[in-house]
């Protein structure tokens, strides 16, 4: 059994056009693109690094049952500013490369660069997609996870 270790590989997603249904309100994906894809890794990693890395806020409340004040923490609000850089931050972690993507109007090749990454993220149809993909993502995360706690020698 061969495994990559390579935590930054990314899977690749063949490029899945969508729209919404105006009756259900539901995401219909429809097939898969024949050329293009797309190499996307899992977002957990970048969430937890930010995450360990945001300064924490400590404040006290009331705990109706005690009657005691108890210390919470937890993590800062981002202003703006700083919520959209790190979304921005997090669409360039996470798209790793795609391939036959072309501009409508020219027909030449996008090329994979943060400026693009960021303009594709705008448009609903590739936002949707990019969230099937963490998604998927995610899921054989969970699956995994659970593979390897059935696997567990008992006791």
């Amino acid at each position: 059994m061969f495994f990559n270790l390579e935590a930054a590989a990314g899977e690749w997603f063949p490029f899945m056009g969508s729209h919404i249904d105006p009756d259900t309100g539901k995401t219909i994906f429809e097939d898969p693109a024949p050329d293009a894809r797309v190499q996307v890794r899992p977002i957990a990693p970048f969430i937890e690094e930010r995450t360990a890395k945001r300064k924490r806020v400590a404040e006290f409340v009331l705990n109706p049952t005690t009657r005691a004040m108890e210390r919470l923490t937890h993590p800062a609000d981002l202003t703006p500013e700083e919520a959209r850089a790190e979304r921005d931050d997090l669409i360039d972690y996470t798209i790793l490369a795609w391939e036959n993507f072309k501009d409508s109007r020219t027909g030449e090749v996008i090329e994979c660069t943060r400026e693009n990454k960021l303009k594709l993220a705008q448009l609903p149809v590739f936002d949707r997609f990019i969230g099937r993909c963490w998604q998927l993502l995610a899921d054989s995360a969970g699956q995994v996870r659970e593979q390897e706690e059935k696997n567990l020698p008992a006791g």
